[in-house]
Formats: structure tokens, sequence, C-alpha cells
């Protein structure tokens, strides 16, 4: 072979020179811009970034269900409330929603903590006329931004102490209890021309397992789950709530194959047919491990679907690409005759009368004053309803200095990263430069038997120091004094009854261990 310089390549004469074939576009099928019409009118994305995307208004002109909106949205209020007038623009009916429940999951006040108590704070107060007037609050906050739909209220029996996504965010372990202030809560937001919806049908407080994670199962017979998780959705339903939510957890003792949210017989037959509730059908975030690990989010919208939801929440970080999937997923779905077109057509009528019947106030109508005119608990109010130990009682006599040390706990993906416990109202502070003298009040929550603050607590009482351990969630054994929550509001009462004075406290400087 030569080691020459090759021969340069010439064309054949007479070639023309010609752009590659692409493959032709399939023509639409019947009825396929009619069906994804529909099909956009079931779904609720989120999105990730502080601006509206141009694929979320895109979505908004062609007829999507619902929008929601995320902590991780918000960079501060007045973004907040220009994002909101952006996706109100751009539809003026759609159903801007969010998770508002008050108390440790907000979203209006992702980045201070809740200006509400939260309701298991809410249950121990037991005044359902207090609890109305929380929601009431909460709703005239959402108006003013143009949010129509809150995803609330949580109707769950927190019957299991160690319940890792639920806790604080019930009302109680008392079904009637959480029945009477599901009903409140719900009267107070649609009162004020807001959709609630009750959740997480057809109960999650009697699980152990984060459906955020796993799918959880829920091991009751029939009888505990007609007097124990149904009694809260039976009393949201007498109170007249829009939508509910579903949850994705098994209930053998309804269906030993289907996880709820895809359960004809707990969506269809019990929810429709026993209990009789006509209104919107919901998803929980069909992103969640509990609806899509195994089979794709594509999968688990078709099936959400044809199990009888009606509306597809479809998590915080849909893109585009995503959204689209999905769409199309339902559409080949009702041409492969796995979704039945009227079962799409009901749901997408069920989403229609749900935005009609909460239109958006405009800025020249907002709620009524005689709506909020109720009293939220104020900080006296919340302070009793602290479960306050001896130990704490003891804590609390002694005249030495305080100082409260927050110890970081993780917090479930519903709560998000939101400041909590004396760090959001600025009086946590650390051993670094403290008095040898003070009394200390460890503030934790989620204080499970692993918490590292068991450990610190060991080793401050070997060194014969004063000291509480704090539970600002649900108590699971152990700790002296217990909140019941941990938003800020909860948290500026924890501080004004622990250290009244805390700009005087001693190795104070806003810190956490």
């Amino acid at each position: 072979m030569s080691s020459g310089t090759p021969a340069p390549f010439r064309l054949p004469e007479g070639f023309i020179a010609t752009t590659p074939p692409t493959a032709a576009k399939a023509p639409p099928r019947p009825g396929e811009a009619r069906l994804r019409t529909l099909a956009a009118a079931t779904l609720m994305p989120g999105f990730t970034g502080t601006r509206m995307p141009g694929w979320i208004a895109d979505a908004l002109a062609a007829g999507v269900g619902s929008v929601c909106i995320y902590g991780t949205n918000l960079a501060s209020p007045a973004q907040l409330a220009t994002l909101a007038a952006q996706l109100r623009a751009a539809s003026p009916t759609v159903l801007l929603a969010l998770d508002e429940e008050g108390g440790d999951v907000t979203r209006l006040h992702y980045l201070t903590g809740s200006n509400q108590p939260g309701n298991a704070v809410l249950g121990r107060i037991d005044d359902t006329a207090a609890t109305e007037a929380s929601a009431a609050a909460i709703a005239a906050e959402l108006v003013a931004l143009g949010f129509n739909l809150n995803l609330a209220p949580d109707a769950d029996v927190n019957s299991t102490a160690a319940n890792p996504v639920i806790g604080v965010r019930s009302f109680g372990a008392d079904a009637a209890l959480v029945a009477r202030h599901t009903a409140a809560f719900t009267s107070g937001l649609q009162r004020a021309g807001v959709a609630a919806c009750a959740k997480h049908f057809p109960g999650h407080g009697g699980t152990a397992t984060d459906s955020h994670l796993a799918l959880p199962t829920i091991a009751v017979d029939a009888h505990t789950l007609r007097t124990r998780e149904l009694v809260p959705f039976a009393a949201a339903i007498a109170a007249g709530t829009a939508s509910i939510m579903t949850s994705h957890i098994m209930v053998p003792v309804l269906d030993a194959e289907n996880p709820a949210t895809f359960s004809r017989a707990i969506l269809q037959d019990l929810l429709r047919g026993e209990l009789g509730f006509t209104g919107a059908v919901i998803t929980d975030a069909l992103d969640m491990a509990g609806a899509s690990a195994i089979t794709g989010i594509q999968a688990a919208a078709v099936r959400a679907l044809a199990a009888g939801a009606d509306l597809l929440c479809l998590g915080s970080e849909t893109s585009a690409e995503r959204y689209a999937g999905i769409l199309g997923a339902i559409v080949d779905a009702v041409y492969a005759g796995d979704l039945q077109a009227a079962r799409l057509r009901d749901a997408a009528r069920r989403v229609a009368v749900l935005g009609a019947a909460y239109r958006p106030r405009t800025a020249g109508s907002p709620v009524p004053a005689a709506i909020t005119a109720g009293a939220v608990p104020d900080a006296a109010a919340i302070t009793a309803a602290f479960d306050v130990g001896p130990a704490a009682r003891a804590w609390l006599a002694d005249p030495a200095a305080p100082l409260l040390i927050q110890v970081d706990s993780e917090a479930n993906p519903a709560v998000g990263h939101v400041l909590w416990g004396p760090a959001s109202a600025r009086a946590a502070g650390t051993l670094k430069h403290a008095d040898p003298s003070a009394k200390i009040a460890l503030v934790g929550r989620g204080l499970d038997a692993d918490h590292r603050i068991w450990q610190i607590a060991d080793g401050l009482r070997a060194d014969a120091r004063t000291l509480i351990v704090v539970e600002c969630g649900w108590p699971r054994g152990g700790a002296d004094l217990v909140t019941f929550g941990a938003s800020r509001t909860v948290s500026q009462a924890l501080v004004g009854l622990l250290a009244p004075d805390p700009a005087g406290m001693p190795g104070r400087d806003r810190d956490t261990l």
C-alpha cells in the first residue's frame, strides 16, 4: 500500500445532493385532537423554577386542568405574587392549586414558616370555630394571590405515633375529633371561595411508611376502617368538600391488589357508591414512589384515570417532556382500549365543574370581612395546647437563664425545607459560649429512639446540666414537653414560654446543632 498523499475524492458525474428522507409524521387519528384536550383537562403539573415556563404557558392555552405551586417555586413574597399573576393571566379560569395546610406544611410561607398553628395544635385546642377561622385566614391569603384550590385539609386519623409523613398534619388520633375539625376547616376554606381537598383517602394515618418513598399498607379490618379512617372523610363530604385526594397506600381489606389511587373498589365502589361523593377525585402526586416506582408515571396516570380519579397531580418536578409523555400515554390508552373515552370525558367534566364552582375572585372582590372575622388562636391558646410534663414544669420554675438549642431533624418530603423551631424565631443558641449555669432545652422533632438528640441529652446530663427535651412533632415518648407542631407561630409561642427574653439568652447565636 502506498504511503503517499491519497487522491482527492470526487463525486460521480451527474450526482445531485439531496436531503435524506425523514419519517413521515403519522396522520392524526380520528378524534385525537378532542382526546388531547380532554386529557389535558385532567392534569395538574408542577414545574421547577421561580418563573412560569413557556411549556406551562402552552399547557394553559391548551386547557390544562390545573397547575400546582410548590415551595421550591418561591424566592420571595413579591416573586410569588408575580408568578401567581402570570399564571392567572395566562388562564383566568384554571384551578391554581397548592398545599397550604397551615402549620408544618406550608407553601405560602415556605421561606419563613407558617403563620398558622397547624392541625395537631388546632385539634388539641378543640375549638371548631378557631379551626374554621384559621382556614378562612389561609383562604384570604390564597384568594388575594389568585389561588382557588387548596390541597387541604389533612383528614387522616394519626393512629400510629411513628407515622413518618402524617403526624402533626393530622388533627389528632381520635376519629370524631378529626372529623369535626376536618369539616370546620373545609367550611372555612370554601366559604371564602377556595375549594377544599380532604386527604389522603381512605386514610394514611395508620401507616408507618412514607408513600413518597415506598408503598405503605394499612392492615386494618373493615370495622376499624369504617369507624376510624373513613369517619373524617364522611364528615368532609357532609360539609360539602369540593374534592378529595387519594393516597398511594395498600388497603387489603378493600383491595388486595391495587393501591387506593388505582383501585376501582376504593374510588368507585366505596367513595362514589357507599359514601356518595360527587365532587372531583384528585390523586396525590404521581411521581411518588408509592404510585410510580414500579410502573412509571405514564402508566400510573392511565391506571388512576381508569380507576376513577379525575385530576392527576404530577408532582413538583414535572418537565415539558414528562408532561407531553403523560398526555400522549392517556390518549394512546383510549385508542388501545385500556381507558374508556367515557371515563376520560367524565373526569374532564368533573374538573370543569370544580373550576366553575370556584372561579377566582377578582381584585375588586376580596373575601368578605365577616368570613375572616373569627379569632385565630393566639400564643396563649397555642401554649395551653402543649403537653408540659413534670420535668418541664420544674425547668420553667428554675430561675436560671434559659438556653434553647435546636437539634436539626430531617423533615419528610411533604414538609420540605421550611424554617421551624427556635431558629424560625431567631432564638436558637449553641453551647459554644454558653454560661455553664444556664438551663438547657434541646428542641427537635420526629424524636424516635435513634434520634441523636438523646445522645446529646445523655452527655449533658452526665455533666450535671439542667436539661429538658422538647418535641416539636407528634409525641413518640421520652420528651419532657411536646408542642404538636413546628410552624413559626407555634415556635414563637414556644420561645415565649421557655425564653421570654431571647435577646438576652446566653449562648444565643441563631444556630442549630
